[in-house]
């Protein structure tokens, strides 16, 4: 329900509302969830609007969440996990136009027309440009763990307790009256085990580890799983002097024209020494086993009735509009970004509004058997998709359905349906060539120039390369 709807018909419920406003908002990650919520607070205070006290805690030395790479594997400085698996010389996997956000263009950042395909540190400069513009870093505690979150059901608010990782101190409860969780799902590592594996002669690791493909030079590398890291990380090996990799499945292979040095097998079975052996009777010797096996929910710092438990999927359970917790915390626990996704920058966008309106009072929320039903039925139209076609125009149908809830705050059309189907398309053409390809902005128009070097000859992922170097 959009504030100004009230005031001019129900101007006591409209003050009543106000009146609720939280005083207090926690937000655990600094991540492009977690600050497209502190940027749209941002932008109401600086329209002069009331706003609540925020407080970002990131448990990293700097903003960015996954975007910011590091080197370090297993523990940060700090002795925690380390978050990032980010690695050196990747590449969108995804045309920028599909994730360019509608009121912050590539073009406003820098200038000019860019390639559809950047390498990460474009995209991380393209994040931190929206996020300096808005001036939200003074809500961010960086170096900051958090360990408990729990809901206090006579107060009706949280007390959120952390670390202080730079003091290493532990910190007393603070209280506030939302919990937004924007932590991310794609840091700790789903890891399967197989028999033989404990004696493999040769480097086990799963692709949250994996951070410089040179390492692999000259290596017949295994890769564990069907999905996107193996794609990429197959592509990634190969560039930089892999001398074969076999890509393993267990539901289904990835099925993309694949050159010489890449195939695809049924799941590995067993090792005995380096030898792998397959579901098909097929063996062969590797040196290198990697697991490009996904990730995991996980939430250990928020009690139990609040933790979300699902796999990887485009609408987890219990959670009305993919935000509000279902299962406790009385509406006031919001989950941004734990999606699967098609969609990226722009979904974060539109969750962070939706999310904001609806802490401000300016949404409304229906009862507790109409949001169970709605989630429900969205739950069950994800277990029934049956290809990428389908999962895109799922999540479309999802953006969309969240940016007509956000009405004239959000007026902007961010179905990409197409483009994602074109790419697609691009990828079984030539898993090798498709970032070579070239869309126009959607909010410009303007067509993107072919980058100067075709990708799997493009070894400097640099920022000055990519922008300045001259077809």
């Amino acid at each position: 329900v959009q504030t100004c709807a009230f005031r001019s018909q129900c101007p006591a419920l409209l003050d009543s509302l106000l009146q609720e406003m939280p005083g207090r908002v926690c937000v655990i990650g600094a991540g492009p969830s977690g600050l497209s919520v502190l940027c749209w607070y941002a932008k109401l205070a600086k329209e002069g609007k009331e706003v609540p006290e925020i407080v970002c805690y990131e448990k990293q030395s700097d903003w960015g969440g996954l975007w910011n790479y590091t080197w370090r594997t297993g523990t940060d400085e700090h002795g925690e996990p380390v978050h990032g698996s980010m690695y050196r010389y990747l590449w969108s996997n995804g045309p920028k136009e599909c994730l360019e956000l509608p009121h912050y263009t590539f073009e406003d950042h820098y200038g000019k027309p860019i390639p559809s395909f950047p390498p990460r540190e474009v995209l991380f400069d393209y994040l931190k440009g929206r996020w300096e513009k808005e001036d939200i870093k003074k809500y961010v505690k960086l170096s900051t763990a958090v360990r408990d979150v729990v809901y206090n059901k006579d107060t009706d608010n949280f007390t959120v307790s952390v670390k202080d990782l730079a003091t290493d101190e532990v910190l007393d409860g603070e209280q506030f009256d939302y919990v937004v969780v924007a932590s991310g799902h794609y840091s700790v590592p789903h890891t399967p085990t197989f028999p033989g594996i404990a004696k493999f002669p040769g480097r086990v690791l799963h692709a949250h580890d994996f951070r410089e493909a040179n390492e692999f030079a000259g290596k017949r590398l295994l890769l564990i799983g069907s999905s996107y890291s193996a794609e990429d990380i197959a592509l990634q090996c190969l560039k930089y002097g892999a001398a074969g990799i076999i890509c393993t499945w267990r539901s289904k292979p990835m099925g993309f024209k694949w050159p010489k040095e890449v195939e695809e097998r049924p799941l590995v079975q067993r090792f005995e020494g380096k030898i792998a052996h397959f579901k098909d009777g097929s063996s062969a010797e590797v040196d290198v086993i990697m697991m490009c096996t996904g990730y995991l929910h996980s939430y250990p710092y928020l009690r139990e009735e609040l933790r979300l438990k699902s796999k990887n999927v485009l609408y987890p359970p219990g959670l009305y509009k993919g935000i509000v917790w279902q299962q406790g915390g009385n509406n006031k626990l919001l989950y941004c970004g734990v999606q699967d996704q098609y969609y990226t920058y722009t979904m974060f966008d539109v969750v962070g509004l939706w999310a904001v309106k609806l802490m401000e009072g300016e949404i409304d929320l229906p009862g507790e058997e109409t949001m169970d039903r709605d989630w429900k039925e969205w739950v069950e139209r994800n277990k029934a998709l049956k290809d990428c076609h389908e999962e895109i125009n799922f999540q479309t149908d999802f953006v969309q359905d969240l940016v007509k809830d956000c009405g004239t705050d959000y007026p902007y059309d961010l179905d990409v349906g197409d483009m994602f189907h074109t790419w697609e398309g691009h990828k079984d053409q030539d898993i090798l060539t498709y970032r070579d390809q070239s869309f126009a902005s959607k909010f410009t128009g303007v067509q993107s120039p072919v980058h100067h070097t075709n990708f799997m000859f493009a070894l400097d992922d640099s920022l000055e390369t990519f922008m300045t170097q001259a077809k």
